[in-house]
Parts: structure tokens; sequence; C-alpha cells
């Protein structure tokens, strides 16, 4: 939860905002939207709020990518509730639950995170846009901070950031997490999201989306390289990584399997979040509770008529 800049809008739609979600410190050019935490007049809803970034995303096509996230039902995205426009400026809201963009849970970590809990945060990314790909859709937004790390597990927000992006601007993701493919220009596919994946959980493990391979744990090494493999065609699909990640053991990247084994997946309850991470979230949560609407802009005079 971080202080709102100068150039911040103090409403957007019935919401007034509270607090950035990111914080300055973060590159800004590596988070794809500007993201909120807001609150309505009467203090009854509190909520995530989303904007596209200046200059980096065209705002007719990035609120056509929230109003078809809006209608997918797809494990692990983020899903806006509703959306609007304030001045020119589109938006979309979900309802609020403390979560920490992947670079503020390493920030709040002190480094990376724990190998067993990536391979679940990678296996829960994977199922999502496993659903995805199988419905003939790419998100085309991964990066670090696009998944949000709660309490019930990760989000995957900053849907079709790639599809969005103003004409010759920046999509605003990590390099790291651009396919070679959409470097030069190409359309948005299923094994560019892999790719993107890759970085982005090679960036849960080392700190670093284009790590040395000695910054990996062992047991990812091999499943990482094969996701950011250069040749769209060298890549695993979703279902495969999804299945690397699951099952236990040095990671891989095998053919499903035609009658599935017991995976990670199956527990009821995703693995303890680590305990400086937990404390982040709860600080967050806590602070926003405690946080004063600020005063409602005037409302602007009647025009009076000239006789």
């Amino acid at each position: 939860m971080e202080r709102l800049r100068h150039d911040d809008p103090s409403r957007l739609g019935p919401y007034l905002t509270l607090a950035r979600l990111d914080a300055d410190s973060f590159d800004g050019s590596a988070v794809p939207e500007r993201r909120y935490l807001a609150r309505t007049a009467d203090g009854e809803r509190t909520v995530l709020l989303c904007a596209p970034l200046p200059d980096a995303a065209a705002p007719a096509a990035w609120a056509m990518e929230a109003e078809l996230a809006s209608r997918l039902s797809v494990p692990r995205f983020l899903r806006p509730a509703s959306q609007g426009s304030e001045a020119g400026l589109p938006w979309y809201a979900v309802p609020y639950a403390p979560v920490l963009p992947l670079p503020a849970a390493l920030a709040a970590h002190g480094g990376p995170l724990p190998e067993d809990l990536v391979r679940r945060l990678g296996a829960e990314l994977a199922a999502g846009l496993a659903a995805a790909h199988a419905r003939g859709q790419a998100h085309a937004g991964v990066s670090p901070a696009a998944v949000l790390i709660g309490a019930a597990g990760p989000l995957l927000g900053c849907f079709g950031a790639v599809r969005s992006a103003a004409p010759g601007g920046p999509p605003g993701l990590d390099p790291g997490c651009l396919a070679p493919e959409l470097r030069s220009g190409g359309r948005p596919e299923p094994l560019g999201d892999v790719f993107a994946l890759g970085a982005v959980l090679a960036y849960a493990a080392s700190g670093h989306t284009v790590p040395e391979q000695s910054e990996l744990p062992p047991g990812l090494r091999r499943l990482l390289a094969s996701c950011l493999a250069r040749d769209p065609a060298d890549r695993p699909s979703a279902p495969q990584v999804l299945h690397a990640l699951s099952t236990t053991g040095p990671a891989r990247t095998p053919a499903p399997a035609a009658a599935p084994a017991a995976t990670v997946l199956d527990e009821q309850a995703p693995p303890p979040l680590p305990g400086r991470v937990v404390a982040a979230l709860a600080a967050q949560s806590s602070e926003l509770l405690a946080s004063e609407l600020p005063a409602a802009p005037p409302a602007r005079p009647a025009p009076q008529k000239v006789h």
C-alpha cells in the first residue's frame, strides 16, 4: 500500500482512491496497469481499482480487454466485477482482498521464494492458462507484477496488456517476459504465455526474469529452460507445465499421462506463505481499514443563463 502521487486520479467512477498497490520503488515500466485501493464514498465497498498506464495502452483497446476478461470464467484470472470510464479514462474494479504483487512479495520475504511455493504458484497459474488456452484465448499480459499473491492463492491480472499496447508504445511488461516472437511484432499466442510464465517462475525463484542457470533451484532448471526456449515449437504447453510442476520429483516436461497421477493441486489448502509475506498482507489490510476517505471533490456549480 503506497501513497498516491500528485498525478493520480482522486476518483474513478463511484470510487475514491486511497492508495497505490504498487510501490514507487518498483520500475513503473514493468507494471502493466495503474492499480489503486479504493472505496465508495459511503464506505460500504472497498475494491482493487485498475486503469491503463498513460501513453502505454490505447484506452479503447484496454477497455475492450477488460470487458473480455469480465466475461471469462477462468481459474486464477482476475475477473473485473464492474467497469466504466471517468473523463475518458477507463477503469475496472474487483472486490478487495489483501494481495501483494509478486515483486512486493519477494521484497517482503527478503528474497526469492522457496521452491515448493514457486512450484505451487506455478501450477496454479499454469492451470488457469491451460483453461484459457483450451478456449483459444491467450492471456498476453503475464509478468511478475501481474501475479497477485494472497492467502487464497495467486491471481493473474493485467489481461491483454500486449494486445492493448498503444501503437509504438511499450506494453508495460518486464522485457524478460516478452517472447522473441512478440518482440519481433508477432501476435500473442498461448506459447507466448508459456514463455512469460517461465520468466515469472524464474523471477519468483531467483529475483530475476532472465537469471543465470546457477541462480535457479536444480529441480526447476530444465523445466524453465524449456519454457524460455526461443522457438515456440520447443516449449511445453501449459498442461505439460502444470503436470511437470504438480508431480513430485525433479521438474520435467512429459506429455500428460492417460490417467493423471495425484498432484499437489489435489490438496485442499495451499502451502503456507512465508511469515513476512503474511505480515505484509496483514499490514496492508489494517492500513486500508484505518484509512480515512478523502474529501469528495466539490460539486461543480450549475451554469447560469446569460440574458
